[in-house]
């Protein structure tokens, strides 16, 4: 389930983090090339669909314990490994249906339906984020019209379309003026979104938009990057960076050196020129190294023999992850949806793992805050790496059974949907 990284490529890696100079960057590809694929037809639905369920499978094992501590988890679940059911209240951003059975999923994933609904009909040579706002303003209005149509003499038709509206309420207050040309309207609604937080907006759809240019980091980051209109500062980086590692990560026999480099070599925007501060996302790179560094170093001298480490590191523990944890808890955000804390949990969790898929979720969803959405992002990032096809069977296929019964999500047809034209575009 794993290819490993190289110990040259992570001193390689390293080395780059304590170096006064910076990487160089690639410029954007021009919107009229489009490179033919090395995947054949075949290994691009696996691609596109193993992205699909395997954020849906991240986000199904953290929604029981979404936003919890450590703590509340190992009470009440224990060292969380598979799929769970979840008994909790419903809300906008979390689950619609309560008491959902295991393989149910949150926003995460209704985000990448949304997604992939807009990409499915988009020109696949560029995206016009006009285009974008408008989908998800035609959603919600679509949202607020279901509500005007509601008669019932009980409450629960309205809490349930209530749920629906308040998910994209956020999001239209920014959306209506910037697809109006408004410049200061939605100035404003950006500059109060979700209370003006540097929340995690764009890393709810990037790793879709990463699956609509495969095996070209460079046009992912630059389409990503553009349609990352609810995102300010470095997020929009972070946004942009996440599309780029999916996109290197449906490569034909893609490495781990192929998606981490992304993380200092992609920067069509000239982060790295910022004067002053420079790219905050590489550091958080840096600090991801360094973090599994130091991690493994404690965890040999606790471990002391080989066969003792070896096995620890194939079954994990809760003591194994502990000083992993530990650091990162020295990282932390005043939101656990900051953008900077998420992107630094998916990195940390990616590479101490090995880009093993099960054990980078199961480290992210124990870790807990906003569990839900780091897992959805490696699992997009690691399934479009691994495909479908190597997917863990059970998982995959509750997965896609409870999403399609239970909340009218039909992951399959959604992936062949945006596959056929892709597949068009390379035609």
């Amino acid at each position: 389930m794993k290819k490993s990284i190289s110990t040259s490529l992570m001193l390689a890696l390293l080395g780059l983090a304590i170096s006064c100079k910076s990487p160089e960057t690639n410029t954007d590809i021009p919107e009229e090339e489009i490179k033919p694929l090395t995947l054949t037809d075949e290994e691009l639905k696996d691609k596109v669909l193993g992205m699909l369920v395997g954020s849906a499978i991240g986000d199904a094992m953290g929604a029981p314990t979404e936003m919890w501590s450590r703590e509340m988890i190992s009470a009440e679940y224990g060292f969380v490994q598979d799929l769970d059911s979840m008994v909790r209240e419903v809300s906008p951003e979390g689950i619609w249906k309560a008491n959902l059975p295991a393989g149910g999923t949150t926003d995460d994933t209704r985000w990448k339906k949304l997604a992939f609904e807009y990409l499915a009909g988009e020109n696949p040579k560029t995206l016009d984020p006009k285009q974008f706002a408008s989908h998800i303003l035609a959603q919600f209005d679509g949202y607020l019209a279901e509500y005007k149509t509601i008669e019932s003499e009980t409450a629960e038709p309205f809490e349930a379309n209530s749920l629906k509206v308040g998910w994209l309420q956020e999001w239209a207050k920014a959306a209506r003026p910037y697809v109006k040309n408004d410049l200061n309207g939605y100035q404003i609604g950006l500059s109060t979104f979700y209370g003006g937080e540097m929340v995690c907006a764009g890393l709810l759809y990037a790793p879709a938009i990463g699956a609509f240019f495969p095996e070209n980091p460079e046009k992912a980051y630059s389409e990503a990057f553009k349609l990352a209109l609810f995102d300010i500062g470095y997020a929009k980086d972070i946004t942009a960076l996440s599309a780029a590692m999916t996109s290197a990560a449906m490569k034909k026999e893609a490495t781990q050196a192929d998606v981490l480099d992304v993380l200092r070599s992609v920067d069509p925007e000239k982060y790295y020129g910022a004067r002053l501060v420079g790219r905050s996302s590489y550091r958080i790179l840096q600090t991801a190294l360094q973090i599994v560094q130091e991690a493994k170093t404690t965890n040999e001298a606790k471990f002391t023999t080989e066969e003792e480490r070896f096995a620890k590191a194939q079954t994990w523990t809760p003591e194994y992850l502990q000083p992993v944890f530990e650091q990162l808890d020295q990282h932390l955000q005043d939101m656990p949806f900051h953008a900077g804390e998420i992107h630094l949990q998916v990195l940390t969790a990616m590479i101490f793992a090995d880009f093993d898929f099960e054990k980078t979720l199961i480290f992210l969803v124990n870790y807990g805050r906003d569990n839900d959405t780091t897992a959805a992002i490696a699992g997009g990032i690691l399934g479009a790496y691994f495909g479908f096809d190597r997917l863990p069977e059970q998982m995959k296929n509750q997965v896609l059974e409870v999403n399609k019964n239970e909340l009218d999500i039909d992951l399959v047809e959604l992936s062949e949907n945006m596959t056929e034209n892709l597949l068009r575009r390379y035609k």
